[in-house]
């Protein structure tokens, strides 16, 4: 009564009958069999079978002038309806399996139904009963389609993982999704409860990026194993021209270049770079596997760490002689280093030092436009050096991002920064009011190359997201 701000004479549960039926429309002609013998009271019927409530509780509801004059509330609900609303998604699933379930489960659906029960008395009982939850349901998620189905999937489960439970058609074309109503992206992770809706296209493939776990879209076998049939599936030729343009495209977006495919192919032992195409384009390769080799090769261009651009001491009286320093100077003393603000070099990229007047040794990548000049103007200034061991630091680095202009466009990046722990150093943002376009320059820290391709990652699947690349001037 205090909470419908009502008094004792409209409450009209107080006398209550429920009618369970078979099938939906039973339901309703059960209805029209009451409201014939019994006058109904107006404003109290609802139907929550086609408007169901927000935990999918599904029942007609009405009251009517009983025996006596006196007001009776009358449920009318299918079977499968009172197996929910008696006891939950997880006894809903018992129902739909047409199982009998253990004794030991049984319990514990009664224990936690009677925890619901007394929520509205217990002061702290939002927090405890996420507790109950996560004890009772320890490994599954329970969600709901649009429909009012019940699936069943792994914690950790992601929309896509809930389109390839539903088919495997409907995961090769998942392109977003809505939980409860909200459009939400692909890596979201799902909760007990949710309402999951899988919007396709008409005709669409899965995207190798899916099948790189550090990246987040899957967490079934499932889903994992459809993916990987589809990409067997395809030709030969087709594997090998996508496979190739996948590495490149990701090589690229994190300013990778001049790599020796001949000599990778061979590492990962394949037959030829055509073989190592063919095995990333049917995912059976993944593309941060090399990624992370290459960054533990120092003879190969890698990571996209990136580089303090504040001046340090290093002791390089031999490179064998400083691991732990950042760089190494191959037969120099005690000398004053700083990275090149020109191009940025990132540890495990082949670099070079270039000695400057009164600033010490300049350090820049071997491919810098600055230092390919010095070569031929002064190349007695430039010396061997190299990267030392330490792999604690963290790097600013540039990235550019193009995308079409909306509001919170910037919000929505700097969440993905701070959830991945990212440090934001310097924003640049330039609008163009004529093509509704937005260019931003992010300087941000990061530790290694494989949180920065996270990170670019997770920025590209934003709305309006054109492009997004690591900079190198």
């Amino acid at each position: 009564m205090t909470r419908k701000d009502v008094d004792y004479s409209q409450i009209y549960d107080v006398r209550a009958v429920r009618i369970l039926v078979s099938e939906v429309p039973d339901c309703y002609a059960a209805l029209g069999v009451v409201h014939s013998l019994w006058s109904y009271v107006r404003g109290e019927f609802d139907d929550y079978i086609a408007t169901p409530k927000g935990n999918n509780y599904r029942s007609l509801h009405t009251a009517v002038i009983g025996p006596l004059g006196r007001t009776v509330e009358v449920q009318i609900r299918t079977y499968e309806m009172h197996h929910h609303a008696e006891l939950g998604v997880a006894a809903h699933w018992a129902y739909k399996e047409g199982t009998t379930t253990d004794s030991g489960f049984e319990r514990k659906i009664a224990w936690l139904r009677q925890v619901l029960e007394w929520k509205d008395n217990v002061a702290d009982a939002g927090e405890f009963v996420d507790h109950v939850k996560s004890e009772v349901f320890d490994d599954c998620v329970y969600v709901f389609s649009p429909k009012g189905e019940v699936f069943d999937l792994p914690i950790g489960a992601t929309p896509l993982d809930f389109a390839y439970r539903i088919h495997t058609e409907v995961g090769h074309r998942c392109r977003g999704a809505k939980v409860n109503g909200a459009m939400v992206p692909l890596t979201y992770v799902l909760q007990n409860g949710d309402q999951v809706e899988i919007l396709t296209v008409k005709e669409g493939a899965p995207s190798r990026d899916w099948l790189s776990a550090h990246l987040g879209y899957i967490n079934s076998s499932r889903a994992r194993a459809g993916i990987h049939s589809w990409f067997r599936q395809q030709n030969y030729e087709t594997s090998v021209s996508e496979g190739r343009a996948s590495l490149e495209r990701e090589l690229k977006r994190l300013a990778l270049h001049d790599i020796n495919y001949a000599e990778l192919s061979k590492r990962f032992d394949f037959a030829g770079q055509e073989a190592l195409f063919a095995a990333i384009g049917r995912g059976e390769m993944k593309i941060t596997t090399i990624v992370n080799a290459l960054q533990h090769d120092a003879d190969r261009v890698a990571p996209t760490s990136e580089v303090s651009d504040t001046a340090i001491r290093h002791e390089g009286r031999d490179p064998s002689s400083v691991a732990g320093t950042d760089i190494r100077i191959h037969g120099v003393g005690d000398l004053l280093t700083q990275v090149a603000r020109c191009c940025k070099p990132v540890p495990n990229e082949p670099i070079i030092g270039y000695i400057t007047q009164g600033r010490g040794v300049t350090i820049h990548r071997e491919d810098c436009p600055n230092i390919l000049r010095h070569h031929s103007d002064s190349p007695q200034r430039l010396i061997k050096v190299e990267w030392g061991e330490r792999n604690d630091q963290i790097y600013p680095v540039d990235v550019k991002i193009v995308a079409i202009d909306r509001s919170g466009l910037l919000h929505d990046i700097s969440a993905i920064l701070s959830h991945e722990k990212i440090n934001l150093l310097a924003v640049n943002t330039y609008s163009d009011i004529k093509d509704r376009s937005a260019t931003m320059t992010l300087t941000m820290e990061i530790p290694n190359v494989g949180k920065l391709s996270r990170v670019l990652s997770k920025i590209n699947m934003l709305p309006n997201i054109i492009e997004v690349n690591r900079q190198v001037k």
